[in-house]
């Protein structure tokens, strides 16, 4: 299994592709704050070797999507079609994990091909189709621009409390390191008492068997 990390990814693109094998799986990190909507679309391409390129997959081929939350528990696990549609939505903050791999093992269409995965993951208010929002709600055009607004606002404010927990994590963990450091160097210290008044007891015993002292 191999991990990646969609942070830097989803920045600038939102959307990538790849190659997996046979019985491959891939594994992607995305740092998500909680209570955020995850929107992932996918569609599949397979090796032709008359062609010498990536063609549509057939039907036949499925992919199947799991997704942990930093709890490693399983929030997601469902098999899909060769082009699918998976929505999740947050409860914790912290790293998702979204793991793929195919159903290639039933199909001997695929037995020792490429398998090429195009995914795109949109999260928080970019999930949103606001076009169909506004024909649903009839808004106008300053309507829908100012929803869109609240919506990038309580997101920023998502990213902001998930940051302050990032914070706060890392703050208790150098609190306890420096604590474990202190135990450690105060154990050093007894020990090291503690040796030393042995060594002179030991050489004081020495001194007096040997009628030196």
């Amino acid at each position: 299994m191999i991990c990646y990390s969609l942070y830097y990814y989803f920045i600038k693109l939102n959307s990538l592709y790849f190659h997996i094998g046979e019985t491959e799986k891939k594994c992607f990190i995305e740092e998500i704050p909680d209570e955020t909507m995850v929107i992932g679309t996918y569609r599949t391409q397979l090796w032709d070797k008359q062609a010498g390129s990536f063609l549509p997959s057939t039907p036949g081929l499925g992919m199947h999507v799991e997704i942990k939350d930093p709890d490693a528990k399983v929030i997601l696990s469902r098999q899909y079609g060769s082009d699918g549609r998976f929505t999740f939505t947050s409860h914790t903050p912290g790293e998702h994990q979204i793991c793929l791999h195919s159903n290639s093992t039933k199909m001997a269409l695929f037995a020792g091909g490429k398998l090429r995965v195009h995914l795109d993951i949109q999260v928080g208010e970019h999930t949103n189709n606001y076009p169909e929002i506004a024909a649903k709600d009839k808004l106008t055009e300053l309507q829908l621009r100012a929803r869109q607004l609240l919506d990038q606002v309580e997101q920023i404010q998502k990213e902001q409390n998930y940051q302050r927990y990032r914070e706060e994590r890392f703050r208790m963990t150098s609190e306890s390191t420096n604590q474990r450091v202190l135990w450690w160097s105060i154990a050093q210290t007894i020990i090291l008492i503690i040796t030393g008044i042995w060594q002179m007891r030991h050489l004081k015993s020495f001194f007096e068997a040997k009628k030196l002292v």
